[in-house]
This record gives structure tokens, sequence and C-alpha cells, in this order.
């Protein structure tokens, strides 16, 4: 197992998925207390404010593709 702890390897995960101290310590609070519910309820919604991201990036990706394609359609149109 690496040589890590099972807390070791939660903390990497948490911090690998983006979570920031404060969003680590409170998953952290809600596992002592061992309030599942509410823990599944963090990774859910952190998930989903990743996905909001993921769909704003590729709204932004879309945008560029739409400049760079009318670039180039553009020097094709003036030979």
């Amino acid at each position: 197992m690496n040589g890590l702890t099972e807390e070791q390897l939660l903390l990497r995960n948490l911090t690998d998925a983006g979570c920031g101290a404060e969003d680590i310590e409170r998953y952290l609070k809600l596992r002592a207390k061992g309030k599942e519910q509410e823990m599944l309820r963090f990774l859910l919604a952190h998930r989903a404010k990743l996905l909001d991201q993921v769909h704003e990036s590729q709204e932004k990706l879309d945008c560029l593709d739409y400049l760079i394609y009318s670039m180039k359609r553009g020097k094709k149109d003036r030979r």
C-alpha cells in the first residue's frame, strides 16, 4: 500500500481531487463523527463543482476553436 496509512491516502486523494485545506478539515470532521451521508453529500457537491468548471472550460475551448477556425477560413478566402 505504498507505505502510506489509510489516513495519508485519504488526504492525498482529497488533495488530488482539488479540495482545499478548509474542505479537507471539514471532511475529516464529518468522518470523525461518522456522518457518512454528509460525507457523501460533500463529495458529490465537490464533484458537481468540478464538473461545472469542466463545462466552463469546454465553453472557452469552443470559443477559441471558433476563432481559430474563422482565422484559418479567412486565410483560405484571401488566397
